[in-house]
């Protein structure tokens, strides 16, 4: 039976500042979520919040029926992968090394790097195209690369549960399309459980089974992105006006957002 996230009565901020404020949700178990809102609203936080990296002000998350903050951090890596924003890594690292990071919760005095390590290593650089990268310094990549070696490092902890927190920076649109693809193909083929932040709705919807809209640190909304995704939810939660039409290659719903025609031909007019 697959492991379910969860939290309740979950409070977060940073110093005197509140972002989350008692809140309650459950990650559907071998889905794909995914967390959208607009700057500042505390998607980020909050997904933080799930993989154990603020402690909460108030309540707890939960791991099945157990408190995460009850498990060591050995014991959390081994349940949850994680992507944070803007990860910084040892000056002269290979990718190769980084990617072996992803091993270290299940080594110990008794268990060293076995062909079994060797052998996800491999995969997890082979799946995000980064095989023929593995001997480069992750300071001489593009960003984009660089990138693609850190999720390899997520996918190399061999996590039912991956949180990834905006996979797509850097990212060109081909690479996103890549990465998202992949992380799809995981939750099809393999049941992973994936939680992630994505600033791009159409992405959301496309690839997400369910929807957690963020407003001002509460979850606003919630569902499969037919129920979420609707004009009067983009425009409380975004304050933007839009249509929301069927996605012509997957039905999925698709955010065009309005403009006023008038305002942006005299804008071009004075260029």
């Amino acid at each position: 039976m697959k492991k379910q996230l969860s939290a309740k009565n979950l409070s977060l901020g940073y110093d005197n500042v509140s972002i989350i404020n008692d809140l309650h949700v459950t990650i559907p178990s071998g889905k794909i979520t995914v967390l959208v809102g607009s700057n500042g609203c505390g998607k980020s936080t909050l997904l933080r919040g799930l993989a154990r990296l603020i402690k909460p002000r108030t309540g707890k998350v939960y791991l099945d029926s157990k408190s995460l903050n009850k498990l060591s951090a050995q014991e959390v890596a081994k349940e949850l992968g994680i992507l944070t924003q803007g990860p910084v890594a040892p000056e002269g690292l290979t990718v190769k090394d980084l990617v072996a990071f992803g091993r270290y919760p299940y080594q110990s005095w008794l268990q060293q790097w076995s062909k079994e390590d060797e052998q996800i290593v491999e995969e997890a650089l082979e799946i995000t195209g980064m095989i023929n990268l593995a001997d480069r310094v992750l300071d001489t990549l593009s960003g984009g690369q660089r990138q693609r070696a850190w999720v390899a490092m997520a996918l190399a902890q061999d996590t039912e549960i991956l949180l990834l927190d905006e996979p797509t920076t850097f990212l060109d649109l081909a690479h996103q399309v890549e990465l998202l693809d992949l992380l799809y193909e995981l939750n099809c083929t393999k049941g992973r459980t994936i939680v992630m932040v994505l600033h791009d709705l159409n992405q959301a919807c496309r690839y997400a089974d369910y929807l957690l809209m963020v407003r001002e640190g509460r979850i606003f909304a919630q569902g499969e992105p037919a129920e979420v995704m609707t004009e009067e939810m983009v425009r409380e939660v975004f304050n933007l006006e839009c249509r929301i039409v069927r996605d012509p290659l997957v039905g999925t719903p698709m955010c065009v957002p309005s403009c006023h025609k008038s305002k942006l031909h005299l804008s071009k007019s004075s260029l």
